[in-house]
């Protein structure tokens, strides 16, 4: 059996660079690493994003629920971003991440449980441990999950050796793991800003983009994708931006879920565009197919920083770049808003197509759907 010790040297000696984030249990693990001679080889920074406004700045946003899978990967793609831009080179990286609810001085009504996610330039991976109540104390608990922390460094370091886990009758390491193909990883890496996934092959530039988080797809984007291939004329291709102002980057399980909500003869493009002046420059000349709440932020000043010159710009490139937006009404605190409704800057409104309500009005959100799935779960992290 591997001891901790010689798993510890194996990490140091690999090649790759770490930066780790550690929120409600496995923080031996830190310890460990640091104990061993030659962490200055491998550790790049580690952080323990504790309280709820420490892991909402770690994470960039708040996230749905703070000890779950999802969390635990969007801090592992965190920790790798980071370790780019503390050690910039050719160097290889890796984020590891543990969000965790374990034994506390209260009992939990909730399961203890722990996320170990890592992520580096080619895979995003997932390790869930669910610990039998009542087994361990909050120490022993510690040692199981600082562990699983360490056996995830060491294969995000592309190590074989593994220190097995103590666990008892019943416990089992859920795994999850997702290798990107080579245009994701330029896409992550920035050496890409844009690539076309699935659909059969483009004859030239889209001429309709559909943007979305898409997080679910539900029965609304699919009816909207319909009407607007219907008013439009042409084919309309959904937009995944992997970049988001107040979120990480999406990773690669993530990507591979959302993209994998389509019909496989529908093409999705990929982008790192969060913006629609940065989607206008990727795709000139298409129509934007957007939801009235979306339009109305494109000309809201408060997303260019409360400037309204350059609020002015950014419309104006979108013109300059024959870019238009076909408008669906959405509902918003009870009240349907649709295009004719909304008080727009004149430029913006001049490029605007509107649906009309008695051709599209679905009271549905993707946010309503996850908060009905999440309905009875108790977040205990």
């Amino acid at each position: 059996m591997t001891s901790l010790a010689s798993l510890v040297r194996a990490i140091h000696d690999a090649p790759a660079r770490l930066v780790l984030a550690i929120a409600g249990g496995g923080t031996r693990a830190l310890t460990e690493l640091l104990e061993v001679p030659g962490a200055s080889r491998t550790v790049l920074e580690a952080v323990v994003p504790y309280c709820e406004r420490a892991m909402i700045d770690w994470l960039g946003g708040r996230p749905d629920r703070f000890c779950d899978d999802p969390t635990a990967r969007a801090m592992a793609m965190a920790a790798f971003l980071r370790a780019g831009r503390l050690d910039p080179g050719d160097t290889p990286h890796a984020g590891v991440a543990c969000t965790a609810s374990l034994a506390s001085d209260r009992p939990k009504r909730g399961p203890h449980r722990a996320h170990v996610a890592f992520q580096t330039a080619a895979v995003t991976a997932v390790r869930s441990l669910t610990l039998a109540k009542g087994q361990r104390t909050r120490g022993q608990e510690e040692r199981v999950v600082s562990v699983l922390v360490l056996n995830a460094a060491a294969e995000a370091c592309g190590l074989a050796e593994r220190r097995t886990l103590d666990l008892v009758a019943g416990e089992t390491v859920e795994a999850s793991d997702t290798a990107a193909p080579p245009a994701w990883q330029d896409l992550l890496l920035g050496r890409r800003d844009a690539v076309r996934y699935g659909g059969r092959p483009a004859t030239g530039p889209p001429a309709a983009i559909y943007p979305g988080a898409f997080h679910p797809l539900h029965a609304g984007h699919r009816h909207i994708l319909e009407i607007a291939e219907e008013m439009l004329g042409v084919a309309v291709e959904p937009e995944i931006s992997i970049l988001n102002v107040d979120k990480p980057l999406l990773d690669y399980l993530e990507i591979a879920r959302r993209t994998g909500q389509f019909d496989r003869h529908q093409a999705v493009w990929l982008t790192r565009a969060p913006t629609f002046d940065e989607k206008s420059r990727l795709f000139p000349g298409a129509v934007f197919v957007v939801g009235a709440d979306t339009l109305r932020r494109i000309a809201d000043a408060r997303y260019y920083g409360h400037d309204q010159a350059a609020c002015r710009a950014a419309i104006e490139r979108l013109a300059a770049r024959a870019c238009r937006f076909l408008v669906f009404g959405r509902s918003q605190d009870g009240c349907f808003m649709s295009l004719d409704q909304m008080d727009l800057p004149r430029p913006l409104r001049a490029l605007c197509i509107g649906v009309p309500e008695e051709r599209f009005r679905e009271d549905i959100s993707s946010t309503a759907i996850r908060q009905a799935a999440d309905e009875g779960i108790e977040d205990t992290g």
